[in-house]
């Protein structure tokens, strides 16, 4: 009795390891697959980071952040779903044994800001995410000892179909969203949000304390130095590096200046505050361009125009790279010069479109979704194009479990109301055979 209860009590916990780390796999998996370049640059922040940033192509390292977050996503299934446990258990655990000493790292000596392991969705500190990784390595290591333990939501017979339908989903989601935009926009820069407003510190809020610390070099000796005691002039100058001393509050957008590259002001004011309608070109780096909808992007300036709209091109590139883009594609639009990690973070697309209103998004779309000559019929107030987007989570999350769970469900119904009846009668007829022949003899 003593051994049942023992057996009982050991099942019970490795099916609840299995689907606390069942579901922080999933979570992982999918929303990294729904900002696929979102992770990407976050593995080009690791790759720079250990000085290995020129060694590998940006297509590798996306393809390489797609494949993980399929992978995460779909051992998190197989794991709730409790198939494949086998391999679904042993790559928890690889991943685990990798990620923690890793994590580790990164919080010993902060080479970056996040891991970026729940990407924008859930920013933790390199600390919290070892501690986070700990847990689940532990969860991983019960639920590989006892995968033997974890119930099936569905047989054997029909644990491929859960498989391919997981990885043909995933895959699917990613791609859309790289090609489009994410379908959920964790960052401060979404459809709705004012900018300016998002950019204010309530009163009486304690700011951050950032003190800023300087690597200098000597007689081949490194030493780190504040303003308080930065040495004399026979010390090397290597880099300086922004250190958060203390905790407070920091508005969601707190660097949003537009340099324009010609004259060197600084246009953002003017941007934000203009009550007309604006266009925003956002190009990160224009020698990554895609220039493939050019024609369609010269069109909606000559739009913006002859409405009387401002269009402005943002971009972190020198000041060459941004005369060769205006010969080779015939650009008369101004560009302003931005920081890359302010214009990455403000639409995943290179070149992206963003329409404000007053410094508040009203629309932004991929170079794929850009809005061509037959939206464009008359003026943005009279247009359902220059309304703001209406954007609802919920009802997207709703959509994107619908898609997912409802095939699923249709495979555990098929499951329960066919597949195991049916083993059910054959392990019965099989018995009365083997009763019948053991008579006989």
């Amino acid at each position: 009795m003593e051994t049942e209860q023992r057996h009982i009590i050991c099942k019970v916990a490795v099916n609840l390891c299995r689907f606390v780390l069942g579901v922080t796999f999933i979570f992982s998996g999918f929303v990294k697959a729904v900002d696929p370049l979102g992770f990407f640059y976050k593995i080009q922040d690791y790759l720079a980071a250990f000085g290995i940033g020129g060694w590998v192509p940006p297509i590798l390292s996306l393809l390489a952040g797609i494949g993980m977050s399929a992978v995460e996503f779909c051992v998190g299934i197989f794991l709730f779903f409790g198939i494949r446990r086998q391999v679904a258990s042993l790559i928890a655990l690889l991943l685990m044994g990798v990620m923690t000493p890793l994590t580790l790292y990164l919080a010993l000596f902060d080479p970056v800001a996040d891991c970026g392991c729940f990407g924008d969705a859930w920013v933790l500190t390199n600390w919290q995410t070892f501690g986070k990784n700990v847990v689940l390595l532990l969860l991983a290591l019960a639920a590989y000892k006892g995968r033997h333990l974890m119930g099936r939501f569905v047989t054997r017979k029909l644990e491929w179909m859960v498989s391919l339908y997981s990885f043909l989903f995933v895959f699917v989601l990613s791609f859309y969203c790289l090609a489009m935009l994410p379908i959920l926009d964790f960052r401060p820069y979404k459809i709705g949000v004012n900018i300016p407003q998002a950019m204010e510190v309530p009163e009486g809020a304690r700011l951050s304390v950032i003190e800023t610390r300087f690597v200098l070099e000597k007689d081949g000796k490194r030493q780190e130095f504040t303003l308080d005691n930065y040495p004399d002039s026979t010390w090397t100058f290597v880099e300086s590096r922004s250190v958060v001393v203390e905790e407070g509050y920091e508005p969601p957008i707190q660097d949003f200046k537009m340099t324009d590259f010609k004259t060197g002001e600084d246009l953002a004011g003017r941007v934000l505050a203009d009550s007309n309608y604006v266009f925003l070109l956002v190009m990160y780096r224009v020698e990554e361009a895609d220039d493939s909808h050019i024609d369609l992007v010269n069109e909606i300036y000559d739009y913006s125009v002859e409405h009387g709209y401002a269009f402005y091109a943002l971009t972190s590139s020198p000041a060459e790279a941004i005369e060769l883009w205006s010969d080779r594609t015939g650009a008369e639009y101004p560009f302003c010069q931005m920081d890359d990690i302010t214009l990455k973070t403000i639409i995943r697309s290179n070149p992206g479109l963003l329409l404000l209103k007053g410094g508040t998004i009203l629309n932004k779309w991929s170079d794929n979704q850009l809005p061509d000559e037959y939206a464009l019929t008359d003026s943005l107030d009279k247009l359902e194009l220059g309304r703001q987007k209406p954007v609802n989570d919920a009802r997207t999350i709703g959509y994107v479990l619908l898609w997912f769970i409802v095939p699923l469900l249709l495979v555990i119904a098929l499951d329960y109301s066919v597949v195991r009846p049916w083993e059910k009668r054959k392990a019965r007829k099989l018995a009365q055979k083997q009763k019948e022949d053991s008579l006989t003899l």
